[in-house]
């Protein structure tokens, strides 16, 4: 008899836990072992989500460094939850297991939605520093900028479509890549490029009050 017919469930270290009338049946003189994607999964342990993690922390710290600001940062990168999102639908829409190749789409996704955020956050700022009022810089950012990116992005899904049509060895695992990133990409551009300006407006918003507010003590303690 096939092992799937006996197992019933694994515990967090990735063993399998058979039950007692199994046991019974199969006595104690078998074994198991994991094969294809799933002993990939077990090899990597906790490593995609360090890698997801570390990627986010440099992509942040890479803008802040760029824009001296630590908040347009996450108005940039604030289209990977809805790129995650749309990983996530395409992987049932597909039928697709969240795999390793699934998470590797994923950590591309952190680059692919925050490359939407910064071509809109950079033309905000410019158009802020030329005076405009901040929803006015957040309108026109995202009104200038919004042809470039859905040319952009589109041309990115539809290159990389063909990976969810794939067929033959390894079919699997590029059908698992590209699911996540055709469709994690077409929802951040869809839906992350509508709300990143308001986005933009709130963190701006909020550093410009409180950098004001920094200016105000540090004038009072500069006149006592």
């Amino acid at each position: 008899m096939f092992m799937s017919q006996y197992y019933h469930t694994v515990d967090a270290k990735g063993r399998l836990i058979v039950p007692a009338k199994y046991r019974e049946q199969l006595g104690d003189e078998f074994g198991y072992e994991w094969t294809s994607v799933a002993y990939q999964e077990t090899q990597a342990g906790n490593t995609t989500t360090i890698v997801l993690v570390m990627a986010l922390i440099v992509a942040f710290l890479v803008l802040a460094a760029q824009y001296e600001s630590w908040t347009s940062p996450v108005a940039a990168v604030i289209g990977l939850p809805v790129a995650l999102l749309g990983a996530m639908i395409g992987c049932m829409i597909m039928g697709t297991p969240v795999s390793v190749y699934t998470q590797i789409g994923i950590i591309l996704l952190v680059a692919l939605s925050a490359k939407n955020g910064i071509l809109i956050v950079e033309f905000a700022r410019d158009f802020r520093a030329e005076g405009n009022s901040i929803r006015e810089a957040a309108y026109e950012a995202g009104h200038v900028r919004l042809r470039p990116i859905l040319m952009t992005s589109f041309a990115f899904v539809l290159g990389v479509m063909p990976l969810l049509f794939a067929t033959g060895a390894g079919a699997q695992s590029r059908i698992a890549l590209g699911t996540a990133v055709v469709f994690g990409m077409a929802m951040n551009t869809l839906l992350a490029t509508v709300y990143i300006p308001n986005f933009y407006e709130l963190m701006q918003k909020l550093q410009e009050k409180f950098s004001r507010k920094k200016d105000d003590d540090v004038k009072k303690d500069t006149n006592m």
